[in-house]
This record gives structure tokens, sequence and C-alpha cells, in this order.
């Protein structure tokens, strides 16, 4: 099929594909949920028996609590149920997993969807990054904290633990709003519900040792994710006056092609391009739109190994029209001295 290229008709042409099917959905919650349950609750069990090999499945766990973010990723984008009311809840309770509050993240989310690439309106929901010139502009204590805030240990390590176990306890951005004060409560409600449990019945060492590593190697799987998914080398953004939301979509937005059992554990996010262009398309029939339209497969795509690389691109040269890296950044201009 010839994929339009005009943005109304190509969100025209991919209309017949939004319609969820729920019984498809149903089961995809089945094979997510229960195997993370029983490799949690093995895993919990092992280790307060003592048998540290339990830790090692905390790893499987937290690829299946990926994917179950995704789903709820799906729920908050209303393309997983027809029921507005059953995708609210299943996020919400998906949420308690994730430790992150549907609502609030839904918002936020939104904002992101709406602003992607566009440089004159980085906000919440995105990866904060600087222009070349932003960044020679700034005091050195300031371009000190960007450099350190973009050093993959803190970006793909600290960041999302700091993300996901106490920025997501406050509604960070939106705190003058009551609807998001009462997701973030109704979450942190949630989550000592799910919580006090474990530590009663399997001990605190337990809890640190299966909970935490679950939900930290999940965020960081997630962060790593939505990185790639518009920090890529060939990645578009543009002013407010060049900038249009098809183009952000298809061109701001990369398609990263995953190994078969990937795509699963992520739930077919890497055809993020596809996602940005419709975003109420749940995830099981993204494949088929990609083989409806062959032209998508290689349009803004990136491998594994260029999503590792892309981890070194941290400035938006406006003049080259790409993002670059910190060294590159230097090679072309010695930084000005601003205290």
């Amino acid at each position: 099929m010839t994929l339009p290229t005009e943005p109304r008709a190509l969100k025209a042409a991919l209309a017949s594909y939004q319609r969820p099917n729920h019984r498809r959905s149903i089961i995809e919650i089945l094979v997510t949920a229960v195997p993370l349950a029983a490799l949690w609750g093995l895993a919990l069990f092992a280790v307060n028996r003592g048998w540290w090999w339990g830790v090692l499945l905390t790893l499987p766990a937290a690829a299946f609590l990926v994917r179950l973010f995704m789903i709820q990723h799906d729920c908050g984008h209303a393309a997983f149920f027809r029921s507005p009311k059953a995708n609210a809840w299943t996020g919400r309770i998906i949420g308690v997993l994730t430790a992150t509050p549907y609502d609030y993240w839904r918002r936020t989310h939104a904002i992101h969807h709406a602003t992607s690439g566009n440089l004159d309106r980085r906000s919440l929901g995105a990866v904060d990054t600087l222009t070349v010139e932003e960044y020679r502009a700034r005091p050195w204590l300031l371009r000190a904290a960007y450099r350190l805030y973009r050093h993959p240990l803190v970006m793909f390590g600290l960041g999302p633990c700091y993300m996901f176990v106490l920025q997501h306890r406050a509604p960070i951005g939106l705190m003058r709003e009551s609807r998001a004060w009462l997701s973030v409560v109704g979450n942190n409600l949630g989550l000592a519900l799910l919580i006090v449990p474990q530590i009663l019945l399997a001990g605190p060492v337990a809890f640190l040792a299966v909970h935490l590593p679950i939900v930290v190697l999940a965020a960081s799987i997630g962060v790593w994710l939505f990185y790639v998914q518009h920090q890529f080398e060939g990645a578009h953004w543009a002013r407010s006056e060049r900038w249009s939301l098809h183009e952000a979509a298809l061109h701001g937005s990369s398609h990263l092609h995953l190994p078969a059992v990937l795509r699963w554990f992520t739930a077919n996010i890497g055809a993020h391009h596809v996602h940005h262009v419709g975003s109420k398309i749940p995830f099981y029939r993204l494949p088929q739109v990609m083989n409806d339209h062959p032209q998508l497969k290689t349009m803004s795509r990136i491998t594994l190994i260029d999503g590792v690389r892309a981890m070194r691109l941290s400035l938006w040269d406006e003049a080259a029209g790409r993002l670059i890296s910190f060294r590159e950044a230097r090679r072309k201009a010695p930084v000005v001295q601003n205290a």
C-alpha cells in the first residue's frame, strides 16, 4: 500500500488500525502480568529463604514490567480498550506496579506528544535538551550540571531511580493541579498496599533485594527506550514557525529495529514514528501497519547499536540541523567562559 504524505490523509489511512480488540487486549495483559507475578513471587520466596539465586529472577521480571508499562502507555492513549473507564482503571492499577501515577503521567505524556521536536516548546514529558548556543551561553556551573545530567550513568542509572522512586511521589510540574495531586496520592497509597505485605511476608531484605531491583531495572530500560525514540542520529527538531506535528512524528521519532524477542518485551514501541502518527493504534497492531506500508520500515530506522551510540548525543546544533556530542560542540568553537 502507498502511504499518503499529507498529514490528514496519513491519519485517515491509519484510522482503521485504531480499534482495539478486547479479547486480544485481555490476553496481552494475562501473558504479561501472570509471568511477572510468578517471577516476582518466586524471587521473594527464594531470597527470604536465603537462596540468593532468586535475585537473578529480577532481570526477566523487569523485562515483563517494561511490557506492562507499555500496556499502561497504550491505556494512556485510549488505545487498549474502547471504554475510557477500562483504560483509566487498567492504567491506574498497572501504575502501582510501575510506580507511575497514571493520570499525572498521562497528562505530561500528552504534552510530550503535542510538543515533541519543537525547540520552542520543550517542557514536561521530555528529555531536557539544549541547543549548542544555549549551552555555551550558560554559566560554567550550569554547563557542568547539564553535562552531569546527560552522562549515561545519570541518565540511565541514577536518573530513573530518582524519577520512579522519588520524583513520581509528587506531581512535579503540575503542583497546582488537584487532579495531579489526586493521581499521585492514589498511586502512593497503592504502593503502600503493595509494599507493606511484601515486607511483612518476606522481610525487608527480600523486599530491597527483589522489589527495588525490578522497578529500577525496568525504569532504566524504559528511560533508554524513551531516549532513543527522540534522541538519535537523523532526528528532526525545528522552531515553531517551521515545526509540524506530521514531520515531528515521522522524522523526529525513531524506528528502533529490535530482534523479535525484544520487540515482544517492548510491545513494539520501537515503531515509535508510527505511534506518534497514530497514538490510538494498539501496540499489537503496529506490526500490521508496518507490513501494510513497507516504506515505514526504512523511515527513521535505527538499530540497537545505533541506539547505544546515540547515548553520546547531547546538544542540538541548529546550524547543522542535527544532534551532536559535547566533543563535537567543543571542536566547532571554544566555550565562552560566562561565570
